[in-house]
């Protein structure tokens, strides 16, 4: 193994669930853990906060004691703990995602002094749970986008299996999520932002650059996807995703359990789909 890439091991960046991240990994270099010089190497020009502050990470011990959300508001810098995995995939997201993040960055700091003795309202909590374990299924198939609304998994991910190779793509955005992707197991569940995106058939979400989808998303919830709360997320067990589970097939047995693929709940009222 290179020395300078010995910190990788620790994942399997051949899994699919990797893939939107590998450009952006393997411009990571050194044999030590990435530190905050790095990793403001990979930000794109122009990156700002939601208060349009030019965007760097910091090392937490140069910022004690700051308001998170609010500081990255008013000054661009993101505290980032050393040696940590879950901030340096916070700022993998940020650096894939800068428009996203910099709206989620808004719309939380918009709900800081609305707070009464530290409770998050239905706002922040949805924030909260899409940034944290959050992914953004977008499908030109409205319905498989239903099925995964109501919770039809037999539907969504067995029926529509082709489905998921052409008319489906996956953002993941949670950087909590991208954690446990170091030791995948069969529930880890994400929160799924639902979105319906008119694409002719000859075109592919390959097609379309990365900052236009990132532009649109931010739009989206600066808008008020999430206006009403985590009603607006639907649950999406990820390994359920074809060819995303790596330690077998994916078979009907695989699919009839149901401490992972939960029936859903009488009298559900299906997330909404958002057209994009």
């Amino acid at each position: 193994m290179n020395q300078a890439s010995r910190w990788k091991s620790a994942l399997d960046a051949d899994l699919p669930f990797w893939a939107p991240y590998r450009e952006l990994i393997g411009r990571l270099a050194g044999s030590g853990f990435p530190d905050s010089a790095a990793l403001n190497a990979l930000l794109r020009s122009g990156c700002c906060s939601g208060g349009g502050k030019a965007l760097r990470f910091v090392r937490a011990d140069e910022i004690p004691d700051v308001e998170y959300e609010r500081h990255i508001f008013e000054t661009g810098e993101v505290s980032t703990r050393g040696n940590n995995w879950h901030d340096l995939f916070n700022a993998l997201v940020w650096c894939r995602l800068p428009r996203l993040k910099a709206a989620l960055n808004t719309l939380h700091c918009g709900q800081l002094d609305t707070e009464r003795e530290g409770r998050r309202g239905a706002l922040r909590d949805a924030l909260t749970l899409l940034d944290e374990s959050g992914v953004i299924v977008l499908g030109r198939d409205r319905a498989v986008l239903q099925a995964l609304a109501e919770r039809n998994w037999q539907s969504a991910l067995r029926t529509h299996q082709g489905a998921w190779e052409t008319d489906l793509s996956i953002v993941v955005c949670g950087h909590g999520l991208l954690e446990k992707f170091l030791r995948p197991y069969k529930s880890i569940t994400a929160h799924a932002l639902l979105c319906h995106v008119e694409l002719p058939v000859s075109e592919s979400f390959e097609d379309h650059p990365l900052a236009a989808t990132d532009t649109r998303l931010a739009q989206l919830l600066l808008h008020g996807a999430l206006q009403t709360g985590p009603k607006n997320l639907s649950p999406l067990p990820l390994m359920g995703i074809p060819g995303w589970w790596p330690e077998g097939v994916q078979d009907q047995a695989f699919y009839d359990d149901a401490a992972v693929f939960r029936p859903p709940p009488e009298g559900l009222r299906p997330a909404p789909i958002h057209p994009l």
